[in-house]
């Protein structure tokens, strides 16, 4: 009787755990959405096109840029802040630089403080829709095209919002595949012919 009853003890901790590590698996992706229909969390929306109000309201937009540990690129704001009304679309530019002597490919992640404001923070265009890959020493000018939803006058926590924060922070990730063969390929032509006039020379 013991046995058996061990035995169940056993076959219910395997359920819980595995029910746990469902759930675990499961949040990350139910949570990444709440944040992305809220604004929860720093998320922005995104938009096809500006908004149809502008009101006299202004509020100061900051930039903030800053980079994985591993990612060895400079990465900066062009302007460290702006001042928009609400509903009026704005332009702001992000300097990127790659310092090294290969091509390297980043993706940037972001989020909006106060977290309130999130979701009315609305990006018509942006650097981050994509991945981006810089060649050796290249710097761009990165832009992101975006308005403050004037609605947010009218939510209880964020209309006392006088200043929105927008950060980028970048990560080096896999240079695509043709990518990475097209230079592996003009590695290889530069070793055979660093080699070749290795030859010549000793000749």
């Amino acid at each position: 009787m013991n046995e058996n009853a061990n035995r169940k003890t056993a076959l219910f901790a395997m359920g819980v755990v595995l029910f746990m590590g469902s759930m675990a698996w499961a949040s990350v992706p139910l949570y990444d959405l709440f944040c992305r229909v809220t604004g929860y969390g720093g998320y922005t929306n995104v938009s096809d096109v500006g908004s149809d109000i502008i009101l006299d309201q202004v509020i100061t937009i900051r930039f903030d840029a800053s980079l994985d540990r591993d990612m060895p690129w400079e990465f900066s704001p062009v302007e460290r802040q702006v001042k928009v009304r609400l509903g009026e679309t704005a332009l702001a530019f992000y300097e990127a630089y790659n310092p090294t002597s290969k091509p390297i490919a980043g993706s940037a992640s972001y989020n909006v403080t106060p977290y309130g404001a999130g979701s009315f923070f609305n990006k018509i265009d942006c650097f981050c829709f994509q991945e981006q890959i810089l060649q050796p020493g290249e710097r761009v000018q990165m832009p992101v095209t975006f308005f403050v939803d004037p609605d947010l006058i009218n939510d209880r926590d964020a209309k006392f919002a006088k200043t929105i924060t927008l950060s980028y922070t970048f990560y080096e990730i896999d240079l695509p595949v043709d990518e990475a063969r097209f230079n592996d390929t003009n590695l290889n032509i530069i070793v055979e012919s660093q080699a070749k006039e290795g030859q010549l020379w000793h000749m």
